[in-house]
């Protein structure tokens, strides 16, 4: 067990990733609390799922900018070099040949901030995970 000296949470994993502190209370306030770098680029993913998802909700959910319509849709965060985006295993199966390139893992996947927010994917993973019920 391992204890964040920062925050005092405890975690099965030797210096756990998380976040200390108030769990932001909108995406917008996620987003600002974030390097600057990274804002431009999580505000990209976001105006490309509002405009795919125009009905669904911006809430924050696991500390997360997260799209809601009855359940999690797709949800994203940023990282010191990269923002991910969580869509869930079933959606990075179904575009595997399309995320070559990019790291993932089980639900995940990470869009580093040195190129290009990739818009078309990130929309049609959004729509996919949405018209599916699939979702994280």
């Amino acid at each position: 067990m391992w204890t964040c000296p920062e925050c005092g949470r405890t975690f099965k994993k030797q210096n756990q990733s998380h976040y200390c502190g108030k769990a932001p209370e909108t995406v917008e306030d996620y987003i600002l609390a974030q390097p600057e770098e990274a804002q431009q680029y999580l505000r990209a993913i976001r105006d490309v799922v509002q405009e795919v998802l125009p009905d669904a909700e911006e809430r924050i959910s696991w500390s997360m900018p997260t799209f809601w319509k009855k359940h999690n849709i797709i949800q994203f965060a940023g990282f010191k070099n990269h923002a991910s985006l969580y869509p869930g295993p079933e959606a990075v199966r179904e575009f595997s040949e399309r995320l070559k390139g990019y790291k993932t893992s089980k639900g995940t996947i990470q869009f580093p901030y040195n190129s290009p927010v990739p818009s078309g994917l990130i929309a049609d993973i959004a729509r996919w995970c949405y018209e599916t019920g699939n979702h994280p």
